[in-house]
């Protein structure tokens, strides 16, 4: 799998991988726009976690998501550790 130093690396990466899609996290689901997509509609292709020098707010992880359902190649940004969203327990267990 890939290796990137820094998170805008790694969207660059996968925006040329065809993964172009802005995805946001929501309790029970993914959004883009107006379209929801739930924790079976959805797979998790990769993942890069980064971990900030010196701040633990900086914590991130990217996720590469594909939907053969909708036929969409996305990324989606979250933080984990201190900064993470509270979640369905079904996006939970999706995205560890």
């Amino acid at each position: 799998m890939e290796s990137y130093d820094t998170v805008v690396e790694a969207i660059n990466g996968l925006k040329k991988e065809g993964y172009t899609v802005d995805f946001n996290l929501r309790d029970n689901c993914i959004v883009c726009g107006d379209l929801e997509i739930a924790h079976n509609e959805f797979h998790i292709d990769k993942f890069f976690r980064f971990e900030g020098n010196t701040d633990p707010a900086d914590e991130s992880i990217l996720y590469a998501i594909s939907s053969e359902k909708y036929n969409m190649k996305g990324i989606l940004v979250n933080g984990y550790g201190i900064s993470s969203d509270s979640l369905t327990n079904e996006m939970l267990e999706k995205l560890k």
